[in-house]
């Protein structure tokens, strides 16, 4: 699971926005492997990171507050 780091729009997925702390992709999109890691690197138009992998301690705890909500 990875989460935006810093807003941006994805040009790959008709401009869609993240806020920094939204989940990475979001639901019912599915990115390439390639485009992945391209936002998570320096090798975007960006030239730095705008997405970042979150620990499996931190799923955990994310997927444990989605379920609470539900």
């Amino acid at each position: 699971m990875y989460i935006a780091i810093e807003y941006f729009t994805d040009n790959q997925d008709n401009s869609y926005a993240y806020d920094v702390g939204d989940e990475y992709p979001r639901e019912g999109y599915s990115p390439t492997a390639e485009r992945i890691n391209e936002l998570a690197s320096s090798e975007n138009i960006r030239k730095r990171p705008v997405i970042g992998k979150l620990s499996k301690k931190d799923e955990k705890r994310i997927k444990g507050t989605q379920n609470e909500a539900e």
